[in-house]
């Protein structure tokens, strides 16, 4: 799993450079944490982290771009990445 975190924080990266690696991290850790907990919580069958990894790439390419943007608005998350440097 650790290689598959890797790959998605590099693609994040690519989408959006302004993000340093550490937050990049910790973005790919809550999306892959929070997606899975929200798809559990549902009732959903688990799929495999195939699934999870299939999902957080779509997010990267439909909001890679503008994730820096959403913390600042949304608590749940920025008091996590205020806490990276």
């Amino acid at each position: 799993m650790e290689q598959k975190i890797n790959e998605l924080v590099a693609k994040l990266r690519t989408k959006n450079p302004s993000v340093s690696e550490p937050k990049a991290r910790v973005w790919i850790e809550l999306l892959w944490s929070d997606f899975e907990s929200t798809y559990a919580k549902a009732g959903y069958d688990y799929r495999g982290a195939e699934m999870t990894e299939k999902i957080i790439l779509q997010w990267i390419e439909s909001y890679g771009a503008q994730l820096h943007e959403f913390a600042g608005r949304n608590p749940k998350y920025a008091h996590l990445l205020d806490e990276v440097k």
